[in-house]
């Protein structure tokens, strides 16, 4: 009886299907790392064994997109290669990665990463940024040849650019459907490999269960992971970049037993011992040293400069101005802005009123006619208002309100040039996170 109810009720209230599970990173967290101002991304942060799988491995399998260069290349040369004929690579950093091989290597190391999507626009690698858009981090493990590496937007610009000569007029291929399409024609390579890792990225849930088991997804490779060893996952990335770059169809030099017995299967994933997992991704302790002295050396920039913004405003609060004479009056009443369409007869004299203490004494009392004219005084353009008088904004508003006003790509020096309160504000606020992070982290702090 229990179950005829129990039919009857659900033939007349059907209940909707039970939705199947997130695939992958979906359901344990966000893709992009997150970290406050001036902290340093670990080797976990970065995942630094899987890159160093990646970027060392010997076997020379994939077509050079170059003319006249070796017909195959290491993963880290065709990367390399990527990022040094990018339209957006400028000629310093050609030289750079020139004349500094480790350099390439590391730079190509963050450009990965921001590739996949796991470093995003908002960080940037030198301490001297001054834009409140982004966010510094020191990575020790990948700033070994140079402390100042490029910033995010910059380097995502220039993975926009890197495309094939073929790519320049037509757009490049945008699903793995294409791109498998183009290499079966004989085109190799059909895409470049950042291009190829940015249509993987944006496909990883469809090709989970192509590729994988239906949960693991291309991303997962990515992300910290305290099962699967780096190798393995260095082995099913560099599977998958040779799979659909250079022979879908055939033998695969990165494959297993699994891969072979299971066409179309990445590399098995097996699970680690607790003692590989103790082993993985350990920073060392110069790079523990070398993170911190950046980040103190970040925290005293932050403080010059907000000493530097105050001074000036105070500059600018105290400096002499002209004041308008009102009629009828025996002292200013007004400041008001010349109007470009009145004539001289008609404008107001202008009088100079000399520079004033920013400071008066705290027993001095003003009448109201004199405060009003105070506030009154003050310039009307490219003058921040006292924070006493604007609206104030959470740290989401104010992020908020920079996204849609400021240029990711600006230089970070121009950015300041005419600071307002509200920047001044959240410089102030990261410099309380700061000293805290540094009171927790420091050496008096009990381990």
């Amino acid at each position: 009886m229990a179950s005829t109810s129990a039919s009857a009720g659900s033939t007349s209230h059907p209940w909707p299907a039970e939705p199947s599970p997130p695939v992958g990173y979906l359901s344990r967290k966000a893709l992009p790392i997150k970290r406050q101002d001036a902290e340093p991304l670990t080797r976990e942060d970065v995942q630094f064994d899987l890159l160093h799988h990646i970027f060392s491995n010997s076997n020379a399998v994939f077509t050079s997109p170059v003319p006249g260069k070796s017909p195959k290349v290491t993963f880290a040369e065709l990367y390399v290669s990527a990022l040094y004929n990018s339209s957006k690579c400028s000629k310093v950093l050609r030289e750079k990665m020139v004349d500094t091989p480790p350099f390439a290597i590391e730079l190509a190391k963050i450009s990965l990463l921001t590739n996949v999507g796991r470093i995003n626009t908002t960080m940037a690698f030198f301490p001297e940024m001054k834009t409140a858009l982004r966010t510094y981090h020191p990575v020790p493990s990948l700033q070994k040849t140079d402390g100042n590496a490029q910033d995010a937007p910059r380097i995502k610009n220039c993975l926009k650019a890197a495309l094939l000569p073929s790519e320049l007029k037509t757009a490049p291929p945008s699903t793995p459907e294409e791109i498998l399409e183009k290499c079966r024609a004989g085109q190799r390579p059909p895409t470049t490999i950042v291009n190829l890792v940015f249509v993987l990225a944006n496909h990883a849930a469809p090709l989970a269960s192509v590729h994988f088991d239906g949960v693991l997804n291309f991303l997962d490779l990515f992300l910290p992971n305290r099962e699967l060893s780096s190798a393995d996952r260095s082995r099913a990335f560099l599977w998958l970049a040779f799979h659909y770059l250079e022979n879908p169809d055939g033998n695969n030099p990165f494959d297993d037993d699994h891969s072979r017995k299971l066409r179309g299967k990445a590399p098995f994933l097996h699970r680690m011992t607790e003692t590989d997992i103790k082993s993985e991704n350990v920073d060392t302790p110069e790079e523990i040293a070398w993170g911190k002295r950046m980040s103190n050396q970040r925290n005293a920039f932050l403080q010059k400069l907000v000493n530097s913004i105050e001074n000036d405003k105070k500059t600018k609060a105290s400096a002499p101005q002209f004041v308008a004479e009102a009629s009828g009056s025996h002292g200013p009443r007004r400041t008001r802005q010349q109007r470009p369409e009145a004539s001289l007869d008609e404008a107001p004299f202008m009088y100079y009123v000399p520079q004033r203490d920013s400071s008066p004494h705290p027993q001095a009392k003003k009448s109201p006619l004199q405060s009003r004219n105070r506030r009154e005084l003050q310039p009307r353009s490219n003058a921040p208002l006292p924070i006493s008088r604007l609206q104030p904004r959470t740290m989401l508003q104010h992020a908020w309100h920079v996204v849609n006003t400021v240029d990711p790509l600006v230089d970070s020096d121009d950015e300041t040039e005419h600071p307002d309160e509200h920047v001044l504000h959240d410089y102030t606020r990261r410099m309380g996170v700061l000293s805290q992070l540094n009171f927790s982290h420091g050496p008096n702090r009990a381990e």
